[in-house]
């Protein structure tokens, strides 16, 4: 993976903390995890969207994913592939359907139904966020079969459930790498 030992420098420095935390799944861990300090500084963005691309499918038309944490994901991801020459555009998911106009979950430029769409994700713990990308992409006509996330904290189980959903996970890290 390109500058792997940098972007894990970088998710160390500013997305790593030990302490007493309660998740956004209620969870209690001694683990945080926030990407968004590094995907929103340019060089740590920059680093992420192009290793972030290796995962995503060849024939994968757009990346997607939920709003907030994969936004600056979404779109470094779409200009890494541009700079390689590759057409990947960005979509954006809601977390609820647009309050007017034509009441959407989802914005970018729409690909034709039937185009594969790969997920992306800052931090996969109970996975909720990525499925729920994953089903709002599905329902407007498009295949997924693939999340590609930075940081993989979820347990044996979550990642089982995931992948017996018929998805294939990747990530760049696992928590283990950022709390060595």
């Amino acid at each position: 993976m390109i500058h792997k030992e940098k972007i894990l420098e970088f998710l160390k420095k500013y997305s790593y903390k030990k302490g007493d935390y309660t998740l956004s799944s209620g969870e209690k861990s001694e683990h945080y995890v926030n990407c968004k300090p590094v995907t929103l500084h340019g060089m740590g963005l920059s680093l992420i969207s192009v290793a972030m691309l290796e995962y995503v499918e060849k024939n994968s038309v757009s990346v997607a994913g939920l709003t907030l944490g994969a936004d600056p994901l979404v779109s470094g991801v779409a200009i890494a592939a541009c700079s390689q020459d590759r057409e990947v555009n960005g979509l954006i998911i809601r977390k609820e359907a647009k309050g007017h106009g034509t009441q959407a979950w989802i914005e970018g430029p729409l690909p034709p139904e039937g185009s594969i769409v790969t997920v992306l994700e800052d931090v996969i713990t109970t996975g909720a966020s990525a499925l729920k990308a994953v089903e709002k992409v599905r329902e407007a006509g498009y295949v997924v079969d693939r999340i590609v996330a930075i940081v993989n904290r979820a347990s044996p189980e979550t990642i089982s459930d995931i992948e017996n959903t018929g998805l294939e996970l990747y990530s760049l890290f696992t928590l283990e790498e950022l709390i060595q």
